[in-house]
């Protein structure tokens, strides 16, 4: 076990980033795309050229993200096979943290900074954290 809790922390940080801001975030962008604007979920200054890549995260996200919750779930359990279902979304988080540092650089380059600096360090620091905390998790998790 990486330290003691362990896997209750690492199951609040899949439940609070992964599943309540990636999935249900996501989930309304999909379902209503304007909806998610009002809410402030989707940039309303992005340009349009944005749109498909923005939209196409969404929908990946909500396609996946229903693991999130089975992960955390087990993981507060301690059950056995959450350890190995926990490489999911640390993954997908570590990535999500890395991913989204990079475009929003890629953004800043071509004149469209969409996010502050002090949400971006947040934004990305909490995905990657939480990926990695999860992914240390399940490393270090049962074996057996």
């Amino acid at each position: 076990m990486l330290f003691p809790h362990a896997n209750i922390i690492a199951a609040v940080l899949i439940l609070i980033v992964g599943f309540g801001f990636h999935f249900v975030g996501q989930l309304v962008s999909v379902v209503s795309w304007d909806t998610a604007l009002r809410l402030g979920l989707q940039d309303k200054v992005a340009p349009p050229d944005y749109y498909p890549y923005e939209h196409g995260t969404a929908v990946a996200d909500v396609l996946i993200g229903w693991i999130y919750p089975i992960a955390a779930i087990g993981l507060l359990l301690d059950a056995e096979w959450a350890y190995k279902l926990a490489w999911i979304p640390g993954v997908i988080l570590a990535y999500h943290g890395v991913s989204s540092w990079f475009w929003e650089a890629d953004r800043r380059a071509a004149g469209h900074q969409l996010q502050s600096d002090a949400f971006r360090v947040i934004w990305c620091g909490a995905n990657f954290l939480s990926g990695l905390i999860a992914i240390l998790v399940a490393w270090t998790g049962p074996t057996t």
